[in-house]
């Protein structure tokens, strides 16, 4: 019993240090024609977001929210792979 809780233990830091890694990581999106770009942490916080001037057409607003969706959904795929593969070795199984 006394093997096992140090087995756990040694898991939880692991995973702690992983996630911290993840956290401080940046990820970076992009849509097309890299018209708009954010930036991101692992624990999906926006810390930057840099738009073209041609990406900004007054006469179309809609053109501008669809880029930024792009890049914000590109980011957050990165963000959720990498966690998936650094988180995934300790999840398996738990489910």
């Amino acid at each position: 019993m006394q093997g096992m809780m140090k087995k756990v233990q040694k898991m939880q830091k692991e995973m702690e240090a992983a996630q911290g890694e993840l956290n401080a990581a940046e990820f970076t999106g992009t849509s097309a024609s890299d018209m708009v770009t954010v930036t991101f942490t692992g624990d999906k916080h926006m810390k930057d977001i840099a738009i073209k001037p041609e990406a900004i057409d007054p006469d179309d607003p809609d053109m501008l929210q669809d880029l930024i969706i792009e890049a914000v959904n590109a980011a957050m795929t990165q963000i959720d792979s990498e966690t998936q593969s650094k988180m995934g070795k300790y999840t398996q199984g738990l489910m």
